[in-house]
């Protein structure tokens, strides 16, 4: 079945709710979620995929919102930075990027963290050599890049190994 070229209806799935829309066939994830769901906390950067600071989850598995069609996405589990924490309470790695102050202007903020989490589950972070390799798609202006690393040291410390979970 062809869909589009005009508006079709999409579900999508994003931090555990199913939440439908008309969009066009050729939407980016990233202006789905920021123009249509109102989810503002993934950032527009570059919109060209070289930035990171819109990545995001699908499947629990890290992926740049701009450069992911919308339709693409569904009946599959969106996890974006609104999803991460608890009601008030924080995910460990949103705690620690505060503690460490690991940021500055805090634009990318939301794409590294989503990164840096998705990092411990990978059981990328033996050490600081491949954090930096494995954070490299996530840039940072300010070159809050020390304390970046310091908050994935944390959280990765505190959950007992180089993996920790969601």
């Amino acid at each position: 079945m062809v869909r589009g070229p005009d508006e079709v209806e999409v579900r999508l799935r994003v931090n555990g709710t199913t939440r439908r829309m008309f969009i066009e066939p050729r939407v980016s994830l990233l202006d789905a979620l920021r123009d249509r769901l109102d989810l503002h906390g993934t950032k527009k950067g570059c919109n060209q995929g070289a930035c990171g600071a819109c990545t995001v989850w699908v499947d629990r598995r890290r992926v740049l919102a701009c450069l992911t069609l919308a339709i693409s996405c569904e009946n599959r589990e969106i996890t974006t930075i609104e999803g991460l924490a608890e009601g008030d309470t924080l995910h460990p790695m949103q705690q620690a990027f505060l503690d460490a102050d690991a940021f500055q202007c805090g634009y990318c903020t939301p794409g590294q963290i989503m990164s840096a989490v998705a990092l411990l589950t990978e059981g990328h972070a033996r050490d600081d050599d491949e954090i930096k390799e494995w954070m490299s798609g996530n840039l940072c202006r300010c070159a809050a890049y020390p304390h970046i690393r310091r908050a994935i040291r944390r959280v990765r410390d505190e959950q007992g190994g180089e993996r920790a979970s969601h």
